[in-house]
């Protein structure tokens, strides 16, 4: 977990509570907001990985967990993309300034397009990794036999072990009925900033053809979509990071120059 006294809170109406860790920006310097994935925290290698270096580089970054998530309140099971979609626009709106640089993994991919047909006037660039827009419905659902479907129609939650650590892996039906509100692909989403996207070619969680479908739905013309062969969901092996960190370097500094 991240040192106690670093970490802060929002407020929400409602009053849960989003957990949250600020670094600001030195003068000139771009500021970056993590998006993670789904059921991950802000400790994930590489969000650590990405405070690391803006650290060292006077960026600002601001890490955060979504309802349910981490450090954050809530009950994960009762968690939803459109309540998720809210903690993203509601940190952005009262504990950032000026334009971001959203860095969103797998789920955070989605969050991030919902982000940026809200508050593109808000946005100066992109950095997807593995990005999963619409995966409830698109990814999921498809995936799971026609006992799964039954068990989460009727009983109202599936529960598998996860695949990336020791922890239950649930999918609840608010989850999948909720994900339908939210779909981004097929309309084109007006967002003229430069744009990187990271995905692993061995990605079984997010096949590559569906991580693709973010450049045909994004306006900008500004995008480069980078296949990692040997790369898996996760993409946080020693080599990954470093790609990740060089991207992000590049794209802060195309943004700091314009």
């Amino acid at each position: 977990m991240t040192n106690a006294p670093d970490i802060q809170f929002l407020d929400r109406p409602d009053g849960e509570k989003i957990a949250y860790v600020r670094q600001d920006a030195r003068p000139g310097k771009a500021s970056l907001v993590w998006l993670g994935g789904f059921k991950s925290d802000m400790d994930g290698t590489k969000a650590l990985a990405l405070e690391a270096w803006a650290r060292a580089t006077g960026r600002g970054l601001l890490r955060f967990d979504y309802y349910g998530h981490g450090a954050s309140s809530g009950d994960f099971e009762e968690g939803t993309i459109g309540r998720w979609r809210e903690d993203a626009l509601a940190v952005i709106d009262t504990l950032t300034e000026g334009p971001q640089i959203l860095v969103g993994s797998s789920m955070g991919g989605w969050i991030s397009l919902l982000t940026a047909k809200e508050r593109a006037e808000r946005l100066a660039g992109m950095l997807l990794i593995a990005p999963a827009p619409d995966f409830t419905s698109d990814l999921m659902w498809p995936s799971f036999s026609e006992d799964v479907r039954q068990q989460i129609l009727e009983i109202g939650k599936f529960e598998e072990p996860s695949p990336y650590d020791d922890e239950v892996f649930i999918v609840t039906r608010k989850l999948i009925e909720d994900g339908k509100n939210w779909s981004v692909l097929g309309k084109p989403i007006p967002f003229d900033g430069p744009v990187r996207i990271l995905q692993g070619m061995l990605d079984d969680s997010v096949p590559w053809d569906h991580a693709r479908k973010c450049v045909d739905v994004l306006t900008s013309e500004d995008i480069v979509f980078t296949l990692i062969k040997n790369g898996d969901h996760r993409l946080s092996s020693g080599p990954e990071l470093a790609r990740l960190i060089s991207t992000a370097e590049a794209l802060a500094a195309q943004i700091e120059a314009a």
